[in-house]
């Protein structure tokens, strides 16, 4: 006997049961609340080219601080400048006071070309510059400023001459044919410039008329290969990045317009010159000694000759005894110190406000530890019969080294 066929919706071991019935899903959609359609329309729409699956061919990466107002102008220039490029945006924030960050993750949450990193405890241009690039997969990757006074329109001839393997470095130069550095501003700010570049260029392997540029372009994977030869510090990356390449480097440089600044403040001042000046030192010394530890050192001979001139101010002209004189020109010479290193030394890393009143404290009992201990330390060699300008330099070394040592340490930790 053939079995019977088992009707629809049963099985063989009985009838199969009931499905569950939910009403919550027979009911209608909840009708949008105004909020809700309010908040849809003020969101900006997602533009055409940002909906595309393609990688980005290009990174345009960007240091900021303090550059809320010009996130949004700046992303309209970059869309309407690389019309036909697969890009992305990379803005890198040191954790601006006023929500520089926030404003660049307002516009990246409808457009996924808009991308940004927020810095805490950590600042300097340089040292942004390399986190963000390295956080790129693109195969270019390009650095300008926040503040619009670069030409986003040079970006296209830029890409184009690292694409025709002519060079492998594009930089934006405001000093050949067609160039224009009329934003920059007061005439001291060009003297200061203008200074730089010509010290630079005697220093530098490859020809280029603006090595000061802060707006250049060039493969990802030739970044990769210098980024650990990087020093990080100061403001000025290209001269770092130029500096550090083996022999072979190949620059173009594309004529470019410096624009005036729109908003905002300029971070260009003779602090920013300073560091420049330490970069070139480092790389004539192959950073066999700390970049760092040089200009701490040097703050402190600075310090010396205005511990000197208190002195001689107080007991020649104040006629102070000695002993007070001495007192009162170590701790103006401890302050001047504190004040440069913090303003120098550790620019990327000063501090303010209240944390600023409780570094110099530290930094004045780390000090008064050091010259204890040099002083000790110089007057055993001396009595070990070892000649006193020996003895003197070795104590005055022992106190540097120890100052510098514990003061990164305690006074200006990173966070």
């Amino acid at each position: 006997m053939r079995p019977e066929k088992t009707p629809p919706g049963s099985s063989q071991l009985g009838t199969s049961p009931p499905v569950p019935h939910h009403p919550e899903l027979d009911a209608p959609p909840p009708a949008a609340s105004p909020a809700m359609i309010m908040s849809a329309l003020a969101a900006p729409p997602i533009h055409p080219s940002a909906q595309a699956a393609a990688p980005p061919e290009l990174t345009v990466v960007v240091p900021c601080y303090n550059e809320r107002p010009n996130i949004a102008p700046l992303i309209a220039k970059l869309d309407a400048a690389l019309t036909g490029i697969a890009w992305e945006v990379l803005f890198v924030d040191d954790d601006s006071p006023d929500g520089t960050a926030a404003e660049a993750r307002r516009i990246a949450a409808h457009d996924p070309r808009v991308r940004c990193i927020r810095r805490i405890g950590r600042r300097g241009l340089a040292s942004a510059v390399i986190e963000g690039a390295l956080a790129s997969s693109a195969q270019y990757l390009a650095v300008m400023d926040g503040d619009l006074q670069h030409d986003e329109t040079r970006l296209p001839a830029m890409l184009a001459a690292l694409r025709g393997g002519d060079c492998n470095l594009a930089v934006a130069s405001r000093h050949v044919a067609g160039g224009d550095a009329a934003g920059l501003g007061p005439r001291w700010r060009h003297a200061l410039s203008d200074g730089g570049i010509h010290v630079a260029q005697r220093l530098l392997p490859v020809r280029l008329s603006d090595p000061l540029s802060g707006f250049f372009m060039l493969p990802r994977e030739l970044f990769e290969r210098l980024a650990p030869s990087l020093t990080g510090q100061g403001f000025k990356i290209l001269l770092d990045i130029v500096l550090s390449a083996p022999a072979g480097l190949r620059v173009t440089e594309i004529p470019s317009r410096f624009r005036e600044r729109a908003a905002g403040k300029s971070k260009l001042d003779v602090l920013v010159l300073a560091q420049f000046a330490g970069l070139l030192l480092d790389k004539l010394l192959g950073g066999v000694v700390p970049l760092r530890f040089i200009a701490f050192a040097a703050v402190g001979a600075l310090g010396v000759l205005v511990n000197l001139a208190v002195l001689t101010v107080a007991l020649k002209l104040g006629q102070v005894p000695f002993a007070s004189a001495e007192t009162a020109a170590t701790v103006l010479a401890m302050v001047f110190n504190f004040v440069l290193n913090n303003e120098i030394t550790y620019r990327d890393q000063r501090l303010r406000h209240t944390p600023l009143w409780r570094g110099l404290v530290l930094f004045m009992l780390v000090c008064g530890l050091g010259a204890a201990a040099g002083i000790g330390i110089a007057r055993a060699l001396y009595s070990e019969h070892t000649a006193w300008s020996l003895a003197g330099a070795t104590g005055a070394v022992i106190a540097v080294v120890w100052n510098y040592a514990v003061s990164a340490t305690l006074v200006w930790r990173a966070r």
